[in-house]
């Protein structure tokens, strides 16, 4: 084998190597890329999940206040006041509204 062609194997055993790491491997330069962006993204909604879960704790701490108890009392349970009256009213759509 001549000092030439060995050099070219060479080269050509390089090349197809470097494209193997860059592109096939399982720790290729793209995987690592999109990880590295996928760890950017889930750390941004990590720390936005924090902020998240610090306010409604901070929520929780203050309790809840008389109006905050009876708002969901009257929308969520469709309690009432003794002697009150509810009124339900319905929203008709018409195809004028759309």
């Amino acid at each position: 084998m001549s000092r030439r062609l060995r050099l070219r194997l060479l080269v050509a055993a390089l090349v197809a190597l470097a494209v193997w790491v860059t592109f096939f491997d399982s720790h290729s330069l793209l995987r690592r890329a999109s990880y590295a962006g996928e760890l950017d993204r889930l750390t941004e909604e990590n720390a936005r999940l924090a902020d998240e879960n610090d306010d409604l704790q901070a929520r929780l701490d203050r309790g809840l206040d008389d109006a905050t108890v009876e708002t969901v009392a009257r929308e969520q349970y469709g309690m009432r006041r003794p002697g009150e009256t509810v009124y339900r009213v319905e929203a008709d759509v018409t195809p004028a509204d759309r």
